[in-house]
């Protein structure tokens, strides 16, 4: 810590008056003499006078950038994975590019092994740091007003666009499941909810080339409330499903009319 308090000197060159003879020189004179000039400084002085204003430069600088953490650390901060939630099994779109690209995510070769999840950064990196806050508010249930067909998996274009890119139709990476499946969020939060549902869409939807729609789901399961936690599980039992599907889970959060809307790519063995 910076403990020093190094003194500004300034200089104080010395004045003198002109005397008009060896005694006493009038007051009227005193009054209205000029100061003598200054007489030059030597290099040595110069160089002493310009290091103290260094110094003192220095350490003004230094006092700034101390106010200036100091006033930072009084500030709340908040992390993307203490805001909200997700679906992390099967993973949710923009949690599962997350969790596979989130410490290399420059890497080139993630156009080739995950193009979808590749689109995804190059469209906004913010839908996989703030894969926890993919939500609306104020929808009052009646999420086809609110979320038009081919937006479904970014929650109608929430958060000015943000994440937009999981709308797009592609060879999004998979998730193997049976027929009987638990659907697994985490609500760092503990929001709770007033109720999940789970939606599967039809056989013969093909997520590769269509954008979702509402009339491609199919309801599986509803559930009733959930005391706030942070992990959540929903057990569903289905059955026709064959090959890849898009698992629709629209969470209402308890707190508020806050409502999420997450896309899990899936298939079905």
């Amino acid at each position: 810590m910076w403990t020093s308090s190094p003194t500004d000197r300034v200089a104080d060159p010395a004045q003198g008056f002109g005397s008009c003879s060896s005694g006493k020189q009038p007051a009227w004179e005193r009054s209205h003499a000029l100061p003598l000039p200054t007489p030059p400084r030597t290099m040595e002085e110069d160089r002493a006078i310009c290091h103290e204003r260094g110094n003192s430069l220095r350490w003004a600088s230094r006092a700034v950038g101390l106010l200036a953490a100091a006033l930072l650390c009084l500030i709340p901060w908040s992390t993307t994975a203490s805001a909200h939630g997700s679906v992390v099994d099967p993973a949710s779109r923009n949690y599962g590019c997350w969790l596979r690209w989130g410490d290399d995510f420059q890497n080139p070769e993630m156009a080739q092994k995950d193009p979808m999840c590749w689109q995804a950064w190059q469209d906004n990196p913010n839908a996989m740091w703030n894969w926890n806050g993919l939500y609306r508010n104020g929808s009052a249930g009646n999420f086809p007003a609110v979320i038009p067909n081919g937006q479904l998996c970014s929650g109608g274009h929430t958060e000015s666009g943000r994440y937009n890119s999981l709308d797009t139709p592609g060879a999004w990476q998979t998730t193997n499941i049976g027929s009987k499946f638990t659907v697994k969020l985490y609500d760092q939060a503990s929001h709770g909810a007033d109720y999940f549902k789970v939606y599967v869409s039809r056989q013969g939807y093909d997520p590769t080339t269509q954008p979702l729609k509402w009339s491609d789901l199919q309801l599986v399961t509803t559930t009733g409330k959930y005391a706030p936690s942070q992990n959540y599980s929903i057990d569903v039992s289905t059955s026709g499903y064959t090959g890849r599907h898009v698992v629709y889970t629209i969470w209402q959060a308890s707190h508020m009319d806050q409502t999420y809307f997450l896309c899990s790519d899936v298939n079905f063995g």
